[in-house]
């Protein structure tokens, strides 16, 4: 088939790529001027399986509520008059709900561990040609706490992943800092942890950019500053894609990798996906030869904060921010990541000023992607990865290029079909 597929950030180039490796012809269409400028270029860098609990769930409410108004919350909700925020929080409070959290919690935990299995072997059947070099590492993550009542949420959440087959396992503050030495500083602070062994890390950016080019050799066309402007359809079926520009691209399948962006252009077509943007921060450290900074990713539950050794980079990122489509930076809410940061590494010792960055992360309210077919049989659907887009891009690709060609994936997840 030639299939056109929307966007290209790490969605929509795994997409481009596994499509192309069934044979397929492929056309990728971005608004920016190159791959993952927008939702991937400076993400948190993990690839992190043991991060699968979804945000929806039994302490989410009263979390949400005593946070309200705070600038520097982890999770900041700015009330608004706007229809789809009010449908996605009501679908968002049916799904804390303690049998739904523990069920999406399964698919998630499916799809990330099939996803890093993916990005494993593409790994190696890249050695030959190139590779793909981003700063991996394959240390782990640590979930570290300072807070005892947070310690003892997470150490229930290591036991509910460890159910659906993700290894958390509970580490002491002692074996935190043999862990991760850089830990040392925080002294008696550091109540404990739960380490996961298979999860790693990388510059999901670079790995894009990298995968792009893979693709291109693979026969892969890119057209970059190409806004979509409408979806047409005919008879039942998408006939076409027009952009800003006047252009039509035509193609015998169409993907929607769109992110938050999808469901705008979705809803003329009588289609409502309940994705909703959620900004998230991220802070970028260049180190100094003297810096004490990780090497082993981090991740700080009480703050909702990432840590991510690139290089001679440190990626610290999260908090989320439900404002809509506003692209502002929040001063304060990038000064808590520098805070943070400092109190937990009072000896980073950086060369210069951290570089800000926010972007807008596809939210579904029970944080499940949608992946599979639309009402109309040739429009397919990639999106609403949440905080794992990266740790699920391979995975979402490769199910969605068997589905595409009437193969079933090898997981257990709830795909979407045409009926």
């Amino acid at each position: 088939m030639k299939i056109i597929v929307l966007g290209a950030g790490v969605v929509g180039v795994t997409s481009a790529w596994y499509l192309s490796q069934q044979g397929h012809e492929v056309i990728v269409l971005e608004r920016q001027p190159e791959p993952a400028l927008e939702t991937s270029f400076a993400n948190g860098g993990q690839i992190s399986v043991s991060h699968a609990e979804p945000w929806a769930n039994p302490h989410a409410p009263l979390k949400a509520l005593r946070w309200l108004g705070k600038e520097d919350a982890p999770l900041l909700f700015r009330l608004r008059a706007d229809p789809s925020l009010l449908g996605w929080t009501l679908r968002f409070l049916r799904e804390c709900r303690t049998a739904r959290y523990k069920r999406n919690m399964r698919h998630i935990v499916e799809l990330a561990l099939y996803s890093r299995s993916c990005l494993k072997t593409l790994g190696d059947e890249l050695a030959d040609r190139g590779g793909l070099q981003y700063d991996r590492l394959e240390r782990g993550i640590l979930h570290v706490y300072t807070d005892k009542a947070e310690y003892s949420k997470g150490i229930q959440a290591a036991r509910l992943l460890a159910e659906f087959g993700c290894e958390r396992r509970p580490v002491s503050a002692a074996e935190c800092v043999t862990l991760e030495p850089a830990l040392a500083s925080l002294g008696n602070r550091l109540v404990g942890g739960d380490f996961a062994v298979d999860d790693e890390s990388g510059d999901a950016r670079q790995f894009t950019l990298q995968l792009a080019r893979h693709c291109r050799r693979a026969g892969v066309q890119f057209m970059f500053n190409q806004s979509i402007d409408r979806i047409e359809t005919q008879q039942g079926k998408v006939s076409g894609v027009v952009t800003a520009d006047g252009q039509r691209f035509t193609g015998d399948a169409y993907v929607m990798a769109l992110g938050s962006y999808g469901p705008a252009l979705l809803r003329p077509l009588g289609l409502s996906l309940p994705i909703y943007p959620v900004k998230g921060y991220s802070a970028t450290f260049t180190l100094s030869e003297s810096s004490v900074a990780p090497t082993v990713s981090l991740i700080d539950d009480e703050y909702k904060i990432v840590f991510s050794r690139l290089g001679n980079r440190l990626r610290v990122a999260g908090t989320a921010e439900i404002a809509g489509f506003n692209h502002d930076q929040n001063a304060i809410r990038s000064n808590l990541l520098v805070r943070r940061t400092r109190e937990l590494f009072p000896a980073l010792n950086e060369q210069a000023e951290p570089e800000f960055w926010s972007g807008l992360r596809p939210v579904t309210p029970s944080a499940i992607p949608f992946i599979g077919q639309l009402r109309y049989p040739n429009l397919w659907v990639n999106s609403g990865h949440g905080t794992l887009g990266w740790t699920m891009a391979c995975g979402s690709a490769s199910a969605l290029s068997l589905l595409m060609d009437g193969r079933k994936p090898p997981i257990d997840f709830p795909f979407l079909s045409a009926r």
